[in-house]
């Protein structure tokens, strides 16, 4: 991949009244832009993302806004953070373009704009059922994984405890009160077993990215951040794959990242998950093959992931502590991260992070990043 990140923006997170999702979206650009040491007149890229709000964040939209005539542009309509960079990259790759603005804004939280909605394959069968939420359908995933391995409401309980831990050394995040595991518990359920801790809360904000040609990216006056490897799966049939519930298609997109790349888990300094619930968490370490398949539940609870613990994994509080902004602000802290530039929750001698993110049962992403030399 010959791509590399020089430049990131993160606005304000939390609540944002009075602004526009696009807005919001354009003033991460300028941030991500003033972070890169370019201007717009060196973007001849624009990649969006359509949030939840409905009609916002087109590139048409963006790109005026922006005042740019990009070469290239485009719109995901899903375009969480991993999937979006993936576009920016094979358009580079492909000589579409040479330097492109990836960015994400939203104000769903002061419009109160909720995603108590199902979305996707299959989702007028699971709002039959009364899974109008991806808590249920999570709740249903955890159950699962108890079932087959004994994990306990406890474990589960640590990837949350943790993420605080993080997102207390965060000056961005949004949730920085003191959680213990019993604080964990004694919240009621939201959908049982998950309690509201296991579950992202809705917020605006915006993230944006520049990426390059890496033989730009030399010129950089922050250290490159190189794309090393990317890869993709989807599971389109929904309900119709067996044990979905599961996701069994993560590890064939762990397994095709690792067999491209040549890199190994144990090779990974910090590890990102797109959490829009806690579950997710423990699946992915397990399909990326941090742990067996049913040890990650004692691996949390064992304080593994915690500041100061083997493995490194969303050391901004992630989107259940920092804020929920589809898995943008994971790449932005893993840039930080191998840059160095994270104060107190710098994890020492970070060169090589791992980002990974899924549309809950539909589709899988995952990026390798590294350090320049």
């Amino acid at each position: 991949m010959k791509t590399a990140l020089v430049g990131v923006g993160t606005t304000e997170q939390g609540q944002l009244p009075g602004r526009s999702a696009n807005e919001i979206a354009a003033e991460a650009v300028q941030l991500a832009l003033a972070d890169a040491g370019l201007t717009k007149d060196d973007v001849d890229g624009l990649i969006t993302c359509r949030n939840l709000t409905g009609g916002a964040g087109i590139d048409e939209q963006i790109g005026h806004m922006l005042g740019i005539n990009p070469d290239y542009s485009a719109t995901l309509d899903y375009g969480t953070g991993n999937f979006s960079l993936h576009l920016g990259v094979m358009a580079i790759t492909a000589g579409l373009a040479n330097t492109v603005v990836l960015t994400y804004g939203t104000n769903q939280r002061s419009q109160r704009v909720g995603f108590g909605r199902t979305v996707g394959g299959g989702a007028e069968f699971a709002a039959a059922a009364g899974l109008v939420h991806v808590a249920g359908s999570a709740a249903m995933a955890f159950r699962r994984h108890q079932h087959l391995y004994g994990t306990t409401e406890e474990q589960l309980g640590w990837v949350s405890v943790s993420q605080r831990e993080w997102a207390r050394l965060n000056p961005l995040s949004i949730f920085k009160e003191k959680m213990t595991i019993d604080d964990y518990l004694s919240h009621p359920y939201v959908a049982a077993p998950l309690r509201r801790p296991d579950l992202t809360m809705i917020s605006d904000g915006g993230a944006a990215l520049v990426l390059t040609r890496a033989d730009r990216a030399k010129y950089s006056p922050k250290k490159p951040i190189h794309i090393v490897g990317i890869a993709e799966k989807t599971a389109l049939r929904a309900d119709q794959n067996a044990d979905n519930l599961m996701r069994p298609w993560l590890g064939a997109t762990a397994r095709q990242l690792w067999n491209t790349t040549g890199v190994r888990p144990s090779e990974i300094d910090a590890v990102y998950v797109q959490d829009a619930t806690s579950v997710w968490t423990l699946q992915m370490l397990e399909s990326y093959g941090f742990c067996e398949p049913g040890d990650a539940g004692p691996f949390f609870a064992a304080g593994n992931t915690r500041p100061g613990g083997s493995l490194a994994v969303n050391t901004s509080g992630g989107q259940l502590s920092e804020s929920y902004m589809w898995g943008w602000l994971n790449l932005c802290e893993s840039v930080r991260q191998l840059r160095g530039e994270c104060g107190e929750r710098q994890v020492p001698g970070a060169r090589t992070a791992l980002d990974c993110s899924s549309h809950d049962f539909l589709k899988a992403a995952a990026t390798l990043l590294t350090a320049a030399a």
